[in-house]
This record gives structure tokens, sequence and C-alpha cells, in this order.
């Protein structure tokens, strides 16, 4: 009985004890997890390294240096009807006595054309009794020579420049030329201003590649651009002092007006325009000497830019000129050719021959 109770009581002991063990082995191991130090990081993997640029002694290495110049050209026969189908070798180009080879030959019928009418609005023109004809007559001009991808851009000159419609299509300024007022009472002309500041324009607006022309109805006459103005005024007042005799101040301001021309002849040769005048004063330009003075500049500045200088004699002769000056733009052949000798921002003349044409 003894060993009865003995064995009912050692039971309970045995599952005691083997709890006691059980919770002390964990947190022995509890114990130990908690002393073990943190795992390391994972890995960063190494950026693969670029490879070197191949050095310059890899490759021959071949600079050139040659300036791009485009030479306008228009080819007419003895009818004065243009001449079409024109190839890179049937031209001869001379440039300062030196043979040069034409690289590429424009087809006009696929260069965009950009032009600027500039209308001289100032009572010494629009007195001369046909104004409105003039403004027909430009209207017209404009839409016999514009394609859909040209455009046309209208200044009107009196004493500034003053931009009335920006390059649009032959019909929004042609409309716009419509509506100019004429001048009702004397009204200062800054000439050279006006072509400076739609030389500028073009260069600003119109796309590198494309033709740029400047079309001129005036008689060239200025007494306002800035230049003129302000010397003018300068040498009135000395002379009221004493200082400069009328000789020399008249001496002074020719010099002056020389010097302006020249200006706008640089001002436009840098827009790559060709300029071209129409002056509506008729034979009557010939009797006057201040008339031809401003004549003679336009012709200068139209020499220098492939362009042509007008004086046609009426309202029939008007629509002559506006028809040849249609049909030279629409002829006109953009040959370009490389100089690899005259430097940047340098002039030189160059003369185009055709062969056997």
């Amino acid at each position: 009985m003894t060993s009865e109770r003995v064995g009912k009581h050692f039971g309970p002991a045995l599952l005691l004890a083997g709890l006691v063990f059980f919770f002390c082995s964990w947190s022995t191991m509890a114990q130990t997890i908690r002393d073990l130090p943190p795992p390391p990081p994972a890995p960063t993997p190494k950026p693969t390294p670029t490879p070197a640029p191949p050095k310059d002694e890899d490759f021959e290495v071949i600079r050139v240096s040659s300036n791009l110049v485009m030479v306008p050209v228009s080819v007419v026969d003895a009818n004065g009807e243009p001449v079409r189908g024109l190839q890179v070798n049937d031209f001869h180009l001379v440039e300062e006595g030196r043979d040069q080879q034409i690289t590429e030959i424009g087809n006009p019928d696929e260069v965009p054309l950009d032009i600027a009418v500039l209308f001289d609005i100032s009572s010494s023109v629009s007195q001369k009794g046909f104004f409105s004809f003039q403004q027909r007559a430009a209207a017209s001009f404009l839409k016999q020579v514009l394609k859909p991808v040209d455009r046309a851009a209208v200044f009107t000159i009196t004493d500034q420049p003053t931009l009335v419609s920006p390059l649009a299509s032959a019909e929004t300024a042609a409309a716009k030329i419509l509506t100019i007022p004429a001048a009702t009472s004397p009204v200062p002309t800054a000439f050279y201003d006006t072509v400076m500041a739609a030389a500028k324009y073009l260069v600003e607006k119109s796309a590198e590649r494309h033709r740029r022309v400047i079309v001129v109805i005036s008689d060239g006459d200025d007494n306002f651009s800035s230049i003129v103005k302000d010397l003018t005024l300068a040498e009135y007042r000395a002379s009221q002092k004493g200082g400069v005799t009328s000789a020399a101040a008249y001496q002074n301001l020719l010099e002056r007006r020389r010097r302006a021309v020249l200006e706008v002849q640089k001002a436009v040769q840098q827009s790559d325009a060709a300029f071209y005048s129409i002056n509506p004063g008729g034979s009557s330009v010939r009797l006057n000497q201040i008339s031809m003075r401003a004549q003679n500049a336009m012709e200068s500045i139209a020499q220098s830019t492939g362009g042509s200088a007008y004086v046609p004699d009426g309202e029939q002769d008007l629509e002559r000129v506006f028809s040849e000056v249609a049909a030279e733009r629409r002829n006109f052949v953009a040959s370009q050719l490389r100089l690899p000798h005259v430097p940047n921002c340098a002039y030189a003349r160059a003369r185009v021959i055709t062969r056997n044409k």
C-alpha cells in the first residue's frame, strides 16, 4: 500500500520535472538567440563599368573649313522669257578672278519665297496722282508671283518703319496693301530705317533656306531716318552758332547720306535678300538733283544684292515692271558653292556665266 501510494505520486512528479526541464531549455534557447549578433547586410552588386571611349589616335580625324555661299542667278532668253531646266554644268562662276565649283543648283519651284513689300505713303509719293493704282498693281504682283508655300510681309514708309502685315499668304498681304491710306498732308520719310527694319525682319522670321526679296515702291528720298535726322539737326544747330558754314554742312550731309546707303546695302546683303526698287516718279526723276541722288542710291543697293531698280513711266509701264519682277523671281536659281579662302562676314565679287544658253 505504501508502494502503491509512492507510484501514484511519482507520475505527477516526473511530469512536473519534464515541464520544468522544457521551460528551462526554452529559456536558455531564447537567451541564446537574443545574444546572437545581427545577420550581416545583403551584398550590394557592383555596377558594370562603362567602357572607356576610344582614344583619338584610334581614328583618323579630318577637319575641313569652308564657307557655303548662295549666289542668286536668274537666266532669261533674248525675249526676256525664263530659261528652265538648267544644270550645274550650264554655269561657270568666277569669284575675284578665281574659277569656283558650284556644288548645287536649286529648283526655283521647290524653294519657298518670302517677300517684304515696302510701301511709301509719304507726300513725296502719294501725291503723284496714281497711288491707288500702285496699290492694285502691287496686290496683283503678289498674287501673280507667290505660290501657296510663299509668304509676304507689308511695311509702310513714313516717319518710322511700320509693319502693317506680318509674313502671310498672298491673299492676306494683297488685301492689306489695298487698305493702306494715302497721306493727305506732308509726312516725313524714314526710307533707310524702313529698309533696314525689313532686312532685319526677314532674318528673324524667314527660314534660312528660303529665298528672300525686298520690293520697295518709293522715290527713295529720305529726310527722317535716324542717321540723317540726328546729324542734320546737329549740323543745323552748329551752323546757327557759326561753327560750320552752310557749304560745309551740306557736304557733311552728303557724306552722311552716302554712309547711310552703305549701311542699308550691308544690312540687305546680310539678310541674303535681293533688293528691288520701283520709283513711281517717272521721267521727272531725272529732272531733279535730289530725286536723282535718291534713285542712284536705290540702284546701288539693287546692284549689290542681285536685284534691279526700275523707273516706270505711267500706269501701263508700272504693270510691265511688276510683271518683269515676277518673272525674274519665279526663275530665281539658288546656286551654291563653297569658298574655302573667304572668311566669314566678308564680301567678294562673283560673276556667273551660262554656257551655250
